[in-house]
């Protein structure tokens, strides 16, 4: 009983915190409407190559100031024990990861990966076989933060299970902070995948507004790196309930729906508008000239005792 009731004591100073400062960093780290921009863990582990390492920096180089760079070796198997993960993710306030391996049995490893509540969700292996890094293309590079436009290609991104997680988990890495608007001179860097053949080619560009001769620029696109060929290894993939567990969003941010609104295919937005019933005979119609009718025929039609008749248009 003794020891239940330590637990239960240590349960409560640990919701309660003591300072003003600790209660500052919970509410920090607490859930919010609006989650603040994802950051990543980029370590190595305990075996890596001159390979494996320089790549890390340069995905390092894209991912900053979002990021956390672990110089130090750290000896851990993501696919067999993930606690040191979660262990770190804690720390750092991170909720995605890359983690940088190399063994005979599988050499130049990346495992790109998401946590959901401080737990591993998903997890993808992927083996670089082709790398160029930032500093064999020499070329001037985007500043340091600039968001991204990411641009996906081929079939199986869009049929393949593990390749649609693939891509979700790619944007997720690299899409940045989220902006509410968009400068067209700000839309400089270009990160392309292509998936093909059983491989994923990963491109970096700059994107150059040329002259055209009107108001639109012409665009080009020039190779920064790093560039990637990697081979689909390994895959943790969270279950289907789990998954849409992670994607659920709280009620105050969910658009309230409005009567009689609907959108087509387009995004065109259409609108229903209800009206009372309406009397016709009260009904006041637009009068043309060339429907009047003449005095000495109006007065013929009342002698004869017919209805009115509508006058011919004179051309």
């Amino acid at each position: 009983m003794e020891t239940i009731k330590g637990i239960s004591k240590l349960l409560l100073s640990l919701q309660k915190p003591k300072t003003k400062r600790s209660k500052r960093f919970l509410e920090n780290r607490g859930p919010k409407l609006t989650e603040d921009v994802k950051s990543a863990m980029i370590m190595k582990g305990g075996n890596t190559s001159q390979m494996v390492t320089q790549a890390l920096k340069d995905i390092y180089s894209l991912k900053k100031p979002n990021a956390v760079l672990y110089k130090k070796k750290n000896i851990t198997r993501p696919f067999e024990d993930s606690t040191s993960l979660e262990f770190f993710s804690k720390k750092t306030d991170c909720s995605l990861f890359l983690f940088g391996s190399h063994n005979k049995k599988r050499p130049n490893n990346f495992i790109f990966g998401r946590l959901f509540d401080f737990h591993v969700l998903d997890m993808i292996e992927l083996g670089i076989e082709k790398y160029v890094s930032l500093s064999e293309i020499k070329t001037n590079k985007c500043p340091e933060g600039t968001k991204p436009m990411l641009v996906f290609a081929g079939e199986p991104f869009e049929t393949d299970h593990e390749y649609k997680r693939l891509k979700n988990l790619l944007i997720d890495f690299f899409r940045g902070p989220t902006v509410p608007a968009v400068r067209l001179s700000g839309l400089e860097h270009v990160l392309h995948f292509t998936a093909l053949d059983g491989k994923i080619f990963m491109r970096s560009y700059r994107c150059l507004l040329k002259k055209s001769g009107c108001r639109t620029p012409r665009i080009e696109l020039e190779e920064i790196g790093p560039s990637f060929d990697f081979v689909l290894r390994r895959t943790h993939l969270a279950s289907e309930d789990l998954y849409k567990l992670a994607h659920k969003q709280p009620k105050a941010l969910k658009p309230k729906k409005k009567k009689n609104i609907s959108h087509d295919a387009f995004g065109t937005r259409f609108g229903r508008v209800h009206m009372q019933k309406q009397d016709l005979s009260k009904l006041r119609t637009r009068k043309m000239k060339g429907l009047r009718k003449r005095k000495g025929e109006v007065a013929a039609e009342e002698q004869d005792g017919q209805a009115p008749k509508v006058a011919k248009v004179e051309s």
